[in-house]
């Protein structure tokens, strides 16, 4: 399994302008969709708007907790999770509660990266599945994850 399976969406943008480009792109990208537009899946199987910022805000928490945890011990185990699983309960969140999610952890999780220094960007951590990698690794992930979400919505408006 790949390190950063996001690596390819991020390309040569900065992750930190990405993150916090992200919460204001995802806002005028949904502002004026029909509630149907945000309930519509595009095939079968596949998420519809709403399931993705659903699962936006499920990532941002997690990552948050990455972040923390790495930062916090000598060098964390960070848990993997099954996106399938926690999306099969998806139908529970409405849109704007998923929406206000996401962009409040968002928000709080941009206030921790202004604290990074450059060692704390060095500080290993491993994923069970990935391998060991940095918490800059994570900050990446977290901005390619984005770009891939955003480009779904974008293909679903």
């Amino acid at each position: 399994m790949e390190l950063n399976p996001y690596e390819k969406f991020l390309g040569d943008e900065d992750p930190v302008a990405v993150l916090f480009a992200t919460p204001n792109r995802l806002e005028k990208l949904v502002a004026e969709l029909s509630d149907a537009r945000i309930e519509a899946a595009p095939a079968p199987g596949k998420w519809s708007i709403r399931e993705i910022v659903a699962h936006l805000a499920d990532c941002e928490l997690v990552f948050a907790f990455r972040l923390r945890q790495t930062l916090a011990l000598e060098h964390a185990v960070i848990q993997p999770f099954d996106q399938g699983v926690w999306g099969e309960r998806y139908a529970a969140y409405d849109f704007a509660t998923a929406l206000e999610m996401f962009l409040a952890s968002r928000e709080w999780n941009l206030k921790l990266l202004a604290t990074v220094s450059p060692a704390d960007r060095r500080k290993p951590t491993t994923h069970p599945e990935r391998g060991t990698m940095t918490f800059w690794t994570i900050v990446e992930t977290m901005a390619g994850h984005d770009v891939n979400h955003l480009e779904q919505i974008e293909r679903q408006t």
